[in-house]
Formats: structure tokens, sequence, C-alpha cells
């Protein structure tokens, strides 16, 4: 089978040879016990309160420069690049300091969202980073970006504030993203095969070591909030998980042949492919990582279904145009692949990942969840509402 490839399509293509973008392999070896309990003669600081986020993207603020999606090649893409500021692109406002080193802390990132839980919100998070990023560097864990490990950037927040709620997304760059997506889209622009039997065996290979880190990161930083004189009710820990940044197959606006899907939508899966990632690969590593929540004593936050409806190419979606400004009840919620290495739109790594408003979203989840003490619990959107409409439901 053959078929001429256009240009954006080319480009996407080129995009997809460049998606691993984590450093650093598998996560492997045993769990550190967890030391939950308060060391003999610290006390907890009486700093300000504060909430503090760790992990990879999908927690520092990855793609919350994009208020939506545009093939619009030219100034603000239709209203959607809030990097724009009328005669060049500047990606600092949005992403502070980090822009530089690539960590992309957004200044719409999660916790920020999430301003009513403490007095100060810290974000530890780097987009790319793995467990071992996490764990403390006297148990093997590993600087990255230019970064000290994060365990060990949260002690120094933990002695300087009362730290009353953590915040933990990881263990998606350890199985392999960046792979999957990789994968499936050259099997659409170029092979016209399925990826998801292949990649289905590889994120079954890596899950143990994946989830294996996971625990020993919630145990490090459980070590460390230990070691800065925190008895385990003295703040909360939650794990979260990833949603879904594309839609099922049925689900898709733009049709399955044809280049649409890559041209203008930037979903170039098949369908098959897509209903694998949708309702296999993410609940089966929400549910993974709900299991290491349960057996280290921390709250788990499910955000599968996080975007349904606003997926990239969601039917429930659309792109702004000149007369359709980008709205929160309209747009789409995550970023699509970028073209990335011969456009402007941005970087690459910003693809797939929860955007301005999904952003918001995820903030007002963290917030509702803080209202809960105890307790798993999912959080879901709202048909036709803003980031004003996410609810919980008990897992």
């Amino acid at each position: 089978m053959t078929r001429s490839t256009p240009r954006l399509a080319r480009r996407l293509l080129s995009a997809a040879l460049a998606l691993p973008l984590a450093s650093g392999g598998l996560v492997a070896g045993g769990l550190v016990a967890a030391s939950p309990a308060r060391a003999a003669t610290a006390s907890v600081p009486s700093g300000p309160t504060a909430s503090v986020t760790l992990g990879d993207s999908y927690i520092s603020g990855e793609a919350g420069r994009w208020k939506g999606n545009s093939a619009d090649s030219g100034g603000s893409r239709t209203g959607t690049d809030r990097a724009w500021n009328g005669s060049s692109y500047d990606p600092g406002p949005v992403y502070g300091a980090t822009a530089v080193n690539g960590c992309d802390r957004s200044d719409v990132a999660e916790v920020l969202g999430a301003s009513t839980v403490a007095q100060k919100q810290i974000n530890l998070a780097c987009s790319g980073a793995v467990t071992a990023n996490v764990f403390r560097a006297s148990n093997g864990g590993q600087a990255y970006k230019g970064e000290a490990p994060q365990a060990d950037q949260l002690a120094a927040v933990a002695a300087q504030n009362n730290v009353k709620l953590i915040t933990l997304s990881i263990g998606g760059n350890d199985l392999g993203f960046s792979d999957v997506i990789s994968t499936c889209v050259q099997d659409y622009l170029i092979w016209y095969s399925y990826c998801h039997n292949s990649q289905q065996s590889a994120i079954d290979s890596k899950m143990p070591a994946a989830m294996a880190g996971v625990g020993k990161a919630i145990d490090d930083i459980r070590a460390v909030m230990s070691n800065a004189g925190y008895g385990s009710g003295d703040y909360r820990l939650v794990l979260q998980s990833y949603p879904s940044p594309i839609p099922r197959g049925a689900e898709m606006r733009y049709p399955e042949s044809g280049w649409s899907r890559s041209d203008t939508g930037g979903c170039p899966f098949w369908d098959g492919d897509a209903d694998w990632a949708r309702d296999s690969m993410v609940p089966q590593i929400s549910s993974a990582l709900a299991g290491v929540a349960a057996s280290k004593g921390a709250q788990f936050l499910d955000l599968s279904n996080m975007l349904q409806g606003r997926e990239v190419c969601s039917t429930s979606a659309q792109q702004p145009t000149t007369s359709t400004p980008p709205s929160a009840t309209t747009s789409e919620w995550a970023r699509f692949l970028d073209g990335g290495l011969n456009t402007t739109q941005g970087a690459l790594q910003e693809s797939m990942h929860p955007n301005f408003y999904g952003q918001q979203a995820l903030g007002r989840c963290l917030t509702l969840l803080w209202g809960r003490a105890t307790g798993n619990y999912a959080c879901r959107n709202t048909p036709g509402r803003d980031a004003g409409g996410m609810y919980l439901t008990a897992q």
C-alpha cells in the first residue's frame, strides 16, 4: 500500500521520530522501607503552610502555553498561543526560568490552580522526569536538567515551610510514554499497521520496575518528611494517574482515511490504536498506580477520564477560528502532536499534555480532593462547562 505523504504529515513524522524525551532507563531494585514516624527530637517547622508537587510533565504544567490547538502558523495561532507578544514568541512568561532547562513549570500548573490548599504553592516537578529523578541522591537519586533530585529539593522546602500536601505524578516516563506515541504515529504515517500489540507487550514488560520505582519514590518522600520532623498525620500525600490525551476511534472528529488527522487535527492514530490507548493502556496504568498508592498509604487521584470529550480531535471539541476564539467550553484541553522540528509552533515535548484549560481543570481536581481528607477519587469534567464543572467520584 502506498500513499503520498503531505508536507505537514512529514513534519509530524519527524516529530514522532524525535519523541523520546526523557533521559535515563528503567528503575530497578526493591523498595525502601517507609519512615512514617516523626524524628524523636524534631518538630514540624512553623513556617507558612505549603502545597508541593513533584514528578513529571503531567504535573509540572507542560503545555500550559496553549489555549486549545490551531493549525494556523502565524501570529497568535488563532488566539491559542500565550507566548505570542505581538511581534515574537517568548515562552518565558509562561514557563518562567524553567523555559531554559525544559522542566516547563507553567504559570497555570496544577499546584497553582489549587491556591486555597495552602499559603504557598511550590512546584518541584520537571518535564521528562523518571522515578530516579525523585529519589534522594543518597538512595540512588539522579539529578536532572541541572536540578538536584526532587526529594532532596523537598527536604529544603520541608525545613522552611509547614508542608500540608504533597502531590506526586510519576511513572509514565519509566513506562515509555514517548516511545508509545512515537511508535503509534509511525505506524499510522509510514507502516499502515497497528501499534497496540507491540506496545502492550512493552508496557507489560516495563510495568513491574516502573511501579517499584513509584513505590520507592513514595518511600523516599516519606523519609524526607520524617527527617524534617513530620509525622505521617502532619501532611497528606497524593499519588495521581494520567489522563488520555486522545479519544476513542469512534469519538475522533476526523476520518481515519486521508490526512486530516495529521495535517489538521494533530492526532495521527488509527482507530484501533486510539481505542487501545484510551480504554486499555490508560486504565491499566491507573490501576497499577492505585495499587502502589494503597500499598504505601497514599491517597489516590484517578485522572484517566479527566479529559473525556475534551481530548485532541474529540467530536465534542473544536479548533478555534477567527470568528470562534478559544474557549474553555469548546476548545480541546490537551495539546496536539506538534510538527515540531520544522515549524514554530512551540516545543515538541508539549505534545499530548493537558494545555492551559486542562491545567486549570487539574488545579480544580486537586482543590476538590483537598476537601476530602480520606478516600480515593476520580476527577471528571462536566460537558459544556469550564474547570468549574470538575467533580469527584469515589473509587
